[in-house]
Protein backbone atom coordinates (compact mmCIF):
# COMPACT_ATOMS: atom_id res chain seq x y z
CA UNK A 1 0.00 0.00 0.00
CA UNK A 2 1.21 3.38 -1.15
CA UNK A 3 1.33 6.10 1.88
CA UNK A 4 0.68 9.61 0.41
CA UNK A 5 3.49 11.61 2.35
CA UNK A 6 3.14 14.75 0.36
CA UNK A 7 0.46 17.86 1.15
CA UNK A 8 -1.74 16.92 4.03
CA UNK A 9 -5.20 18.47 4.85
CA UNK A 10 -6.29 17.42 8.43
CA UNK A 11 -5.74 19.37 12.02
CA UNK A 12 -3.20 18.96 14.68
CA UNK A 13 -2.65 18.36 18.24
CA UNK A 14 -0.48 16.27 20.58
CA UNK A 15 -1.30 15.58 24.05
CA UNK A 16 -0.84 14.61 27.01
CA UNK A 17 -0.59 10.59 28.20
CA UNK A 18 -0.63 8.89 31.20
CA UNK A 19 1.22 5.18 31.73
CA UNK A 20 -1.94 3.27 30.34
CA UNK A 21 -1.60 4.91 26.88
CA UNK A 22 2.05 4.06 27.09
CA UNK A 23 2.24 0.80 27.27
CA UNK A 24 3.22 -0.44 23.69
CA UNK A 25 5.00 3.16 22.43
CA UNK A 26 6.79 4.79 25.38
CA UNK A 27 7.35 7.49 23.29
CA UNK A 28 3.93 9.05 23.78
CA UNK A 29 4.13 9.57 27.38
CA UNK A 30 6.22 12.19 26.51
CA UNK A 31 3.93 14.31 24.39
CA UNK A 32 2.73 17.83 25.11
CA UNK A 33 -0.12 19.46 24.57
CA UNK A 34 0.12 22.32 22.23
CA UNK A 35 -1.50 23.64 19.50
CA UNK A 36 2.11 25.44 18.53
CA UNK A 37 4.33 22.58 17.82
CA UNK A 38 6.97 22.98 15.52
CA UNK A 39 6.47 19.92 14.31
CA UNK A 40 4.83 16.41 14.59
CA UNK A 41 6.13 12.91 14.83
CA UNK A 42 4.97 9.28 14.89
CA UNK A 43 6.76 5.82 14.95
CA UNK A 44 5.69 2.81 13.60
CA UNK A 45 7.71 -0.43 14.06
CA UNK A 46 6.99 -3.24 11.23
CA UNK A 47 9.00 -6.75 9.99
CA UNK A 48 11.99 -6.45 8.32
CA UNK A 49 13.23 -8.78 5.63
CA UNK A 50 17.16 -8.35 7.46
CA UNK A 51 17.12 -11.31 9.94
CA UNK A 52 17.22 -10.02 13.55
CA UNK A 53 16.34 -6.85 12.66
CA UNK A 54 12.42 -5.16 12.80
CA UNK A 55 11.51 -2.03 10.92
CA UNK A 56 10.84 1.15 12.38
CA UNK A 57 9.22 3.91 9.90
CA UNK A 58 9.49 7.71 11.62
CA UNK A 59 6.85 10.16 10.53
CA UNK A 60 7.66 14.06 10.35
CA UNK A 61 4.89 16.64 10.26
CA UNK A 62 5.80 20.00 9.76
CA UNK A 63 2.82 23.11 9.10
CA UNK A 64 3.13 25.35 6.38
CA UNK A 65 3.13 28.09 8.86
CA UNK A 66 5.93 27.60 10.81
CA UNK A 67 8.22 27.76 7.74
CA UNK A 68 9.68 30.51 6.55
CA UNK A 69 8.74 31.28 2.53
CA UNK A 70 10.65 33.02 -0.08
CA UNK A 71 9.17 34.61 -2.88
CA UNK A 72 10.24 33.20 -6.23
CA UNK A 73 9.08 33.30 -9.99
CA UNK A 74 6.85 30.94 -9.58
CA UNK A 75 5.19 31.66 -6.26
CA UNK A 76 6.58 30.62 -2.63
CA UNK A 77 9.35 28.54 -1.66
CA UNK A 78 10.40 27.04 1.68
CA UNK A 79 13.34 24.71 2.17
CA UNK A 80 13.86 22.81 5.42
CA UNK A 81 16.14 19.81 6.80
CA UNK A 82 15.01 16.99 9.02
CA UNK A 83 17.92 15.03 11.13
CA UNK A 84 17.32 11.91 12.99
CA UNK A 85 20.15 10.59 15.63
CA UNK A 86 19.54 7.15 17.11
CA UNK A 87 20.88 6.32 19.92
CA UNK A 88 21.61 3.64 22.54
CA UNK A 89 19.54 2.89 25.66
CA UNK A 90 22.09 4.75 27.93
CA UNK A 91 22.49 7.35 25.36
CA UNK A 92 26.25 6.78 24.83
CA UNK A 93 27.03 5.48 21.00
CA UNK A 94 25.12 6.94 17.99
CA UNK A 95 23.24 3.97 16.51
CA UNK A 96 22.54 5.25 13.52
CA UNK A 97 21.80 8.51 12.14
CA UNK A 98 19.75 10.39 8.91
CA UNK A 99 19.60 13.62 7.10
CA UNK A 100 17.39 14.73 4.20
CA UNK A 101 16.39 17.66 2.65
CA UNK A 102 12.47 19.02 1.92
CA UNK A 103 11.54 21.40 -0.49
CA UNK A 104 7.93 23.31 -0.45
CA UNK A 105 6.34 24.98 -3.19
CA UNK A 106 3.24 27.58 -3.33
CA UNK A 107 1.99 29.57 -5.81
CA UNK A 108 -0.46 31.79 -3.32
CA UNK A 109 1.16 33.82 0.14
CA UNK A 110 -2.31 32.49 1.79
CA UNK A 111 -1.12 28.87 1.20
CA UNK A 112 1.92 29.46 3.45
CA UNK A 113 0.28 30.75 6.58
CA UNK A 114 -2.87 28.30 6.60
CA UNK A 115 -3.87 25.98 9.44
CA UNK A 116 -4.51 23.17 6.90
CA UNK A 117 -1.78 22.95 4.73
CA UNK A 118 1.31 20.53 6.16
CA UNK A 119 4.29 18.23 4.73
CA UNK A 120 4.77 15.09 6.08
CA UNK A 121 8.00 13.13 5.28
CA UNK A 122 9.50 9.96 6.53
CA UNK A 123 12.76 7.60 6.77
CA UNK A 124 12.66 4.11 7.48
CA UNK A 125 15.32 2.42 10.10
CA UNK A 126 16.16 -1.21 10.63
CA UNK A 127 17.19 -1.59 14.02
CA UNK A 128 17.55 -4.41 16.20
CA UNK A 129 14.81 -5.11 18.67
CA UNK A 130 15.58 -2.84 22.20
CA UNK A 131 15.31 0.43 23.54
CA UNK A 132 16.41 3.52 21.96
CA UNK A 133 16.66 7.04 22.00
CA UNK A 134 15.27 9.01 19.61
CA UNK A 135 17.14 12.84 18.58
CA UNK A 136 15.47 14.95 15.80
CA UNK A 137 15.82 18.30 14.81
CA UNK A 138 14.05 20.17 12.26
CA UNK A 139 16.20 23.25 10.49
CA UNK A 140 14.45 26.22 9.05
CA UNK A 141 16.99 26.95 6.15
CA UNK A 142 16.04 30.38 5.80
CA UNK A 143 15.31 31.51 8.96
CA UNK A 144 17.74 28.73 10.59
CA UNK A 145 15.12 28.59 12.81
CA UNK A 146 15.89 24.73 14.87
CA UNK A 147 13.75 22.75 16.47
CA UNK A 148 14.57 19.73 18.72
CA UNK A 149 12.76 16.91 20.40
CA UNK A 150 14.21 13.95 21.94
CA UNK A 151 11.89 10.88 22.47
CA UNK A 152 12.97 6.84 24.14
CA UNK A 153 10.71 4.12 21.97
CA UNK A 154 11.01 0.52 22.40
CA UNK A 155 11.50 -1.32 19.25
CA UNK A 156 9.15 -4.78 18.83
CA UNK A 157 10.36 -8.15 18.09
CA UNK A 158 7.91 -9.23 16.07
CA UNK A 159 6.87 -13.19 16.19
CA UNK A 160 7.84 -15.04 13.11
CA UNK A 161 4.77 -17.37 13.07
CA UNK A 162 2.05 -14.44 13.74
CA UNK A 163 2.18 -10.90 14.64
CA UNK A 164 0.97 -7.30 13.87
CA UNK A 165 3.07 -4.34 13.02
CA UNK A 166 2.05 -0.68 14.88
CA UNK A 167 -0.87 0.65 13.99
CA UNK A 168 -0.94 4.19 12.18
CA UNK A 169 -4.02 6.21 11.82
CA UNK A 170 -5.09 7.61 8.94
CA UNK A 171 -7.16 10.58 7.55
CA UNK A 172 -9.27 8.77 5.08
CA UNK A 173 -9.82 5.44 3.46
CA UNK A 174 -12.18 6.36 0.16
CA UNK A 175 -9.12 7.49 -1.89
CA UNK A 176 -8.41 5.69 -5.18
CA UNK A 177 -6.07 2.94 -5.82
CA UNK A 178 -5.94 1.89 -2.47
CA UNK A 179 -3.72 5.52 -0.82
CA UNK A 180 -3.84 6.25 2.37
CA UNK A 181 -3.31 9.33 4.32
CA UNK A 182 -1.48 8.99 7.33
CA UNK A 183 -2.82 10.97 10.66
CA UNK A 184 0.95 11.88 11.97
CA UNK A 185 -1.07 13.94 14.68
CA UNK A 186 -3.45 11.44 16.09
CA UNK A 187 -6.47 13.62 16.23
CA UNK A 188 -9.66 12.36 15.27
CA UNK A 189 -12.56 14.34 14.49
CA UNK A 190 -14.77 11.24 14.45
CA UNK A 191 -18.11 13.38 12.98
CA UNK A 192 -15.58 13.86 9.54
CA UNK A 193 -15.06 9.98 8.79
CA UNK A 194 -15.03 7.95 11.63
CA UNK A 195 -11.76 6.58 13.34
CA UNK A 196 -9.93 4.78 10.52
CA UNK A 197 -6.36 3.40 11.10
CA UNK A 198 -3.84 0.67 9.32
CA UNK A 199 -1.93 -1.97 10.20
CA UNK A 200 0.20 -4.99 8.72
CA UNK A 201 -0.81 -8.94 9.75
CA UNK A 202 2.51 -11.08 9.44
CA UNK A 203 2.08 -15.13 8.82
CA UNK A 204 5.21 -17.11 8.87
CA UNK A 205 3.36 -19.99 8.87
CA UNK A 206 1.36 -20.84 5.19
CA UNK A 207 -0.80 -23.88 7.25
CA UNK A 208 -2.49 -21.18 9.04
CA UNK A 209 -5.33 -19.12 7.47
CA UNK A 210 -7.42 -17.27 10.31
CA UNK A 211 -6.56 -14.88 12.97
CA UNK A 212 -8.64 -13.26 15.81
CA UNK A 213 -7.95 -9.29 15.86
CA UNK A 214 -10.32 -7.43 18.76
CA UNK A 215 -10.64 -4.02 18.52
CA UNK A 216 -11.46 -1.93 21.65
CA UNK A 217 -11.68 1.79 22.33
CA UNK A 218 -10.31 2.68 25.97
CA UNK A 219 -10.71 5.89 28.60
CA UNK A 220 -8.93 7.37 30.74
CA UNK A 221 -10.63 5.68 33.77
CA UNK A 222 -9.44 2.08 31.74
CA UNK A 223 -13.09 1.72 30.54
CA UNK A 224 -13.94 -0.32 27.91
CA UNK A 225 -16.31 2.16 25.49
CA UNK A 226 -16.67 0.03 22.45
CA UNK A 227 -15.54 -3.05 21.59
CA UNK A 228 -15.61 -5.35 18.34
CA UNK A 229 -14.25 -8.88 17.28
CA UNK A 230 -13.31 -10.31 13.89
CA UNK A 231 -11.95 -13.54 12.46
CA UNK A 232 -9.41 -13.01 9.36
CA UNK A 233 -8.22 -14.69 6.41
CA UNK A 234 -4.60 -14.17 6.24
CA UNK A 235 -2.27 -15.46 3.47
CA UNK A 236 1.64 -16.42 3.67
CA UNK A 237 3.59 -13.29 4.56
CA UNK A 238 2.04 -9.50 4.76
CA UNK A 239 -1.79 -8.64 5.11
CA UNK A 240 -2.25 -5.26 4.62
CA UNK A 241 -5.28 -3.76 6.56
CA UNK A 242 -7.11 -0.97 6.83
CA UNK A 243 -10.21 -0.77 9.07
CA UNK A 244 -13.24 1.85 9.75
CA UNK A 245 -14.82 2.35 12.50
CA UNK A 246 -18.14 4.42 11.30
CA UNK A 247 -20.29 6.49 13.97
CA UNK A 248 -18.56 6.29 17.03
CA UNK A 249 -19.38 8.65 19.27
CA UNK A 250 -17.16 9.74 21.84
CA UNK A 251 -16.24 12.75 24.43
CA UNK A 252 -14.09 15.30 23.63
CA UNK A 253 -10.51 13.77 25.27
CA UNK A 254 -7.49 11.56 24.61
CA UNK A 255 -8.16 7.34 24.11
CA UNK A 256 -6.85 4.46 23.53
CA UNK A 257 -7.62 2.00 20.85
CA UNK A 258 -6.06 -1.36 21.47
CA UNK A 259 -5.76 -4.43 19.38
CA UNK A 260 -5.33 -7.56 20.00
CA UNK A 261 -4.03 -10.43 17.43
CA UNK A 262 -4.70 -14.04 18.28
CA UNK A 263 -4.11 -17.49 17.04
CA UNK A 264 -6.49 -19.94 15.52
CA UNK A 265 -6.62 -21.88 18.80
CA UNK A 266 -7.67 -17.93 20.30
CA UNK A 267 -4.42 -17.96 21.99
CA UNK A 268 -3.34 -14.18 22.42
CA UNK A 269 -0.20 -13.59 20.46
CA UNK A 270 0.35 -9.48 20.87
CA UNK A 271 -1.45 -6.81 22.07
CA UNK A 272 -1.36 -3.12 20.85
CA UNK A 273 -2.05 0.29 22.35
CA UNK A 274 -2.60 3.70 20.16
CA UNK A 275 -3.37 6.75 22.20
CA UNK A 276 -5.21 8.94 20.27
CA UNK A 277 -7.27 12.49 20.60
CA UNK A 278 -10.93 12.58 19.98
CA UNK A 279 -11.63 16.07 18.39
CA UNK A 280 -15.43 17.63 17.75
CA UNK A 281 -16.10 19.93 14.73
CA UNK A 282 -15.40 22.88 14.88
CA UNK A 283 -13.71 23.60 18.16
CA UNK A 284 -10.07 24.72 17.59
CA UNK A 285 -7.12 22.65 18.46
CA UNK A 286 -5.95 24.36 21.72
CA UNK A 287 -8.96 23.21 23.56
CA UNK A 288 -8.54 19.95 25.05
CA UNK A 289 -11.27 20.14 27.75
CA UNK A 290 -14.47 22.23 27.00
CA UNK A 291 -15.57 22.42 30.14
CA UNK A 292 -12.16 23.71 31.58
CA UNK A 293 -11.72 25.87 28.81
CA UNK A 294 -14.91 27.17 29.80
CA UNK A 295 -13.83 28.05 33.38
CA UNK A 296 -10.43 29.21 32.06
CA UNK A 297 -12.44 32.63 30.17
CA UNK A 298 -13.14 33.90 33.58
CA UNK A 299 -10.74 36.58 32.75
CA UNK A 300 -12.27 37.43 29.90
CA UNK A 301 -15.95 36.73 29.92
CA UNK A 302 -18.54 38.29 32.35
CA UNK A 303 -20.68 35.93 34.37
CA UNK A 304 -23.79 36.25 32.39
CA UNK A 305 -21.61 34.95 29.55
CA UNK A 306 -20.08 32.58 31.08
CA UNK A 307 -23.52 31.22 32.34
CA UNK A 308 -24.64 31.17 29.14
CA UNK A 309 -22.15 28.74 27.80
CA UNK A 310 -22.60 26.60 31.20
CA UNK A 311 -26.24 26.20 31.24
CA UNK A 312 -26.39 24.71 27.60
CA UNK A 313 -28.54 21.31 28.10
CA UNK A 314 -26.33 19.65 25.26
CA UNK A 315 -22.09 19.60 24.53
CA UNK A 316 -23.79 20.77 21.01
CA UNK A 317 -25.13 23.87 22.24
CA UNK A 318 -22.43 24.19 24.89
CA UNK A 319 -20.07 24.62 21.95
CA UNK A 320 -22.66 26.54 20.10
CA UNK A 321 -22.47 29.22 22.47
CA UNK A 322 -18.44 28.74 23.37
CA UNK A 323 -17.86 29.30 19.52
CA UNK A 324 -20.24 32.45 18.94
CA UNK A 325 -18.34 34.14 22.08
CA UNK A 326 -15.25 34.18 20.51
CA UNK A 327 -16.65 34.53 17.39
CA UNK A 328 -17.56 38.14 18.62
CA UNK A 329 -13.92 38.82 19.81
CA UNK A 330 -12.68 38.21 16.52
CA UNK A 331 -10.79 41.17 15.48
CA UNK A 332 -10.44 39.88 11.70
CA UNK A 333 -13.11 37.71 11.13
CA UNK A 334 -12.53 37.65 7.48
CA UNK A 335 -9.37 34.96 8.06
CA UNK A 336 -8.93 31.89 9.24
CA UNK A 337 -7.39 32.85 12.46
CA UNK A 338 -8.81 34.40 15.80
CA UNK A 339 -6.26 35.96 17.44
CA UNK A 340 -7.64 36.71 20.47
CA UNK A 341 -8.94 33.13 20.87
CA UNK A 342 -5.38 31.82 19.90
CA UNK A 343 -3.26 34.45 22.32
CA UNK A 344 -5.74 33.71 25.30
CA UNK A 345 -5.23 30.12 25.30
CA UNK A 346 -1.79 30.67 24.66
CA UNK A 347 -1.00 32.35 27.32
CA UNK A 348 -3.14 30.12 29.47
CA UNK A 349 -1.00 27.05 28.49
CA UNK A 350 2.13 29.28 29.20
CA UNK A 351 0.43 29.79 33.16
CA UNK A 352 0.07 26.02 33.31
CA UNK A 353 3.50 25.26 32.45
CA UNK A 354 5.24 27.54 34.35
CA UNK A 355 3.07 28.81 37.41
CA UNK A 356 1.36 25.87 38.68
CA UNK A 357 1.88 24.40 42.27
CA UNK A 358 -1.19 22.71 44.53
CA UNK A 359 -3.41 24.73 41.69
CA UNK A 360 -3.28 25.56 37.99
CA UNK A 361 -1.32 27.93 36.63
CA UNK A 362 -4.27 29.58 35.36
CA UNK A 363 -5.84 29.80 38.45
CA UNK A 364 -2.94 31.57 40.51
CA UNK A 365 -2.10 35.04 40.89
CA UNK A 366 0.91 35.32 38.47
CA UNK A 367 -0.96 33.18 35.64
CA UNK A 368 -4.49 35.33 36.53
CA UNK A 369 -1.95 39.10 35.69
CA UNK A 370 -0.02 36.55 32.91
CA UNK A 371 -3.37 35.88 31.11
CA UNK A 372 -4.93 39.29 31.56
CA UNK A 373 -1.90 41.58 30.81
CA UNK A 374 0.86 39.28 28.53
CA UNK A 375 3.87 38.85 29.27
CA UNK A 376 5.48 41.89 31.63
CA UNK A 377 8.29 43.90 30.11
CA UNK A 378 10.53 43.06 32.56
CA UNK A 379 10.83 40.64 35.60
CA UNK A 380 12.85 41.64 38.86
CA UNK A 381 13.46 37.76 40.72
CA UNK A 382 14.17 37.66 44.16
CA UNK A 383 14.56 33.81 45.42
CA UNK A 384 16.93 34.16 48.06
CA UNK A 385 16.63 37.39 50.03
CA UNK A 386 18.62 36.93 53.44
CA UNK A 387 15.82 38.83 55.74
CA UNK A 388 12.61 38.72 53.82
CA UNK A 389 10.19 36.18 51.96
CA UNK A 390 10.65 35.26 47.96
CA UNK A 391 9.53 37.81 45.61
CA UNK A 392 9.07 39.19 41.87
CA UNK A 393 8.43 42.35 40.70
CA UNK A 394 6.67 42.44 37.17
CA UNK A 395 6.55 45.85 35.30
CA UNK A 396 4.62 46.54 32.65
CA UNK A 397 5.73 49.76 30.82
CA UNK A 398 2.48 50.73 28.84
CA UNK A 399 0.94 50.95 31.36
CA UNK A 400 2.92 52.00 33.94
CA UNK A 401 2.50 49.88 36.67
CA UNK A 402 4.17 47.12 38.71
CA UNK A 403 2.86 44.01 40.17
CA UNK A 404 4.56 42.20 43.39
CA UNK A 405 4.53 38.55 43.74
CA UNK A 406 5.56 37.19 47.52
CA UNK A 407 6.03 33.43 47.93
CA UNK A 408 4.35 33.57 51.90
CA UNK A 409 5.14 29.60 52.09
CA UNK A 410 8.14 29.01 50.32
CA UNK A 411 6.38 26.55 48.05
CA UNK A 412 6.46 28.19 45.23
CA UNK A 413 2.86 29.97 46.03
CA UNK A 414 3.58 33.81 45.16
CA UNK A 415 0.55 35.65 46.27
CA UNK A 416 0.03 39.41 44.25
CA UNK A 417 -0.23 41.79 47.35
CA UNK A 418 -0.72 44.86 44.14
CA UNK A 419 -4.07 44.02 43.61
CA UNK A 420 -5.42 44.65 40.00
CA UNK A 421 -8.28 47.34 39.86
CA UNK A 422 -10.40 48.64 37.73
CA UNK A 423 -10.67 48.19 34.26
CA UNK A 424 -7.58 46.17 34.46
CA UNK A 425 -9.17 43.25 35.65
CA UNK A 426 -9.91 41.95 32.16
CA UNK A 427 -8.23 40.45 29.40
CA UNK A 428 -5.90 42.77 27.35
CA UNK A 429 -5.14 41.67 23.97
Amino acid sequence: MKIIISNLLFLLISFNLNCLFAQSMNYDKQFRSSSDAFFYQDFITTKSEKPGFSKVDVYILVPFKNLQFIKTGQGFTSKYSVVISIYDEKKENLIVEKTWNETLNVLDFSQTTSKLNFNVGFRSFELKPGNYLFRTGVIDNDSKKEIKSENTFRVRELNPTLDVSDILFVTKSDLPDSKILPNVSRNITLTNYGLQFYYDIFSGDSSKNICTVEYEIIDKESKVLFKKSQVKDIKFGKNQILEHIPDLKLNLGTFVLRVTIKDENLRTINVLNKPFFSRWAGLPSSVLDLDKAIEQMIYIASPQELSKIKDATTNEDKLKNFLEFWKRKDPSPNNEENEVFDEYFRRVNYANENFSNYNEGWKTDRGMVYIILGSPNNIDRHPFEYDSKPYEIWEYYEINRSFIFVDQTGFGDYKLITPLSGDLFRYRY
